[in-house]
């Protein structure tokens, strides 16, 4: 299995970034696809999970109910090989969704392909302009070279300033939903497309639906509506990326009651009250409780947020899986 780290020129978000930036994952350059945007020597490198402390999968978080249960007459699917790619919190949950999904046996391989900084556009083929992943891994190239039975996106919703494929186009006006519905659809109908020229299974997608915004709460909101019309439009999957990581209101907050299995897992509790930090103080949208280095990377820390952003992933994906 090989999770491909990529080391773009990205700017680490801070609480004062954000709220200039309007809150999206992180700040990139405007390196030429297929340019100087990967760092080989650390692409080659292997995973290293041995840092993780292991999810365990029979504790649901607080109101985590999961999918709908699969159908107990439908015979299993054979294991699927499953993708992840997406923006920054993709890259820092990465290695705990590997970890996660590795021990199913009915995933068969998995692979994750993260930019920093990138939305949607990014991995279309064919945008004029410039774009954050290089050709070869966009994601129609990826269905015709690795074929995977699962491809799980994962997006903010980064917009002109973060990457340049969104030139032009600010957050939050109508031109922002507009272009990010077309975006969708291009994306879902491109992985189609090369399944098809593959002559191999079309992929089922996972769109994460994502956690709240703390500074525009109104725009995830509508973002994830586009998911979910996206998903149903096409017969997709939806993964609730937030549904652990909201407060009683279903807005943002930096501190939740402990899950029984953070509480008995040393490391997790460490908010105020023996409550369990989602995010650090200097920043409000990623997860990893370690600083984000300029670039990115999977997280080295422990970090209920993640483990809690990732068990929705996975379990969309396994109930999908299981027939």
């Amino acid at each position: 299995m090989e999770t491909k780290r990529w080391a773009g020129p990205v700017l680490a978000v801070a609480l004062a970034a954000v709220a200039i930036g309007w809150g999206t994952v992180s700040h990139s350059g405007d390196g030429e696809a297929g340019g100087d945007t990967v760092d080989s020597a650390v692409r080659d490198q292997a995973p290293d999970r041995s840092r993780f402390t292991p999810p365990d999968p029979a504790t649901p978080g607080p109101g985590a109910s999961g999918s709908a249960p699969a159908d107990p007459g439908a015979p299993p699917r054979a294991p699927q090989d499953v993708l992840y790619l997406g923006d920054s919190l993709a890259m820092e949950a990465q290695d705990i969704l590997g970890s996660r999904l590795e021990r199913s046996a009915r995933v068969g391989s998995y692979s994750s392909e993260p930019v920093a900084g990138v939305t949607v556009c990014d991995y279309l083929q064919g945008r004029p302009g410039r774009s954050l992943v290089p050709d070869e891994d966009k994601a129609a190239a990826l269905v015709r070279k690795r074929e995977p039975g699962v491809i799980v996106l994962q997006f903010w919703g980064n917009t002109w300033g973060y990457t340049p494929c969104m030139e032009g186009v600010e957050w939050g006006t109508p031109a922002y939903y507009e272009r990010y519905a077309e975006d969708l659809r291009a994306l879902t109908g491109q992985i189609t497309d090369a399944a098809r020229e593959a002559d191999v299974p079309r992929p089922r997608i996972v769109w994460v639906q994502q956690p709240p915004d703390a500074l525009h709460p109104d725009r995830i909101e509508q973002v994830n509506d586009l998911y979910e019309r996206q998903s149903a439009a096409s017969g997709d999957l939806l993964a609730d990326g937030g549904r652990e990581l909201r407060d009683g209101d279903g807005k943002w907050t930096q501190y939740l009651p402990c899950n029984d299995y953070e509480q008995r897992t040393a490391g997790f509790c460490t908010g105020p009250g023996g409550t369990a930090r989602l995010h650090r103080d200097d920043d409000p949208l990623h997860f990893c409780l370690a600083p984000t280095p300029e670039g990115g990377r999977p997280c080295p820390a422990k970090s209920p947020g993640l483990e809690r952003y990732t068990r929705a992933i996975e379990d969309e994906v396994d109930a999908y899986l299981r027939g």
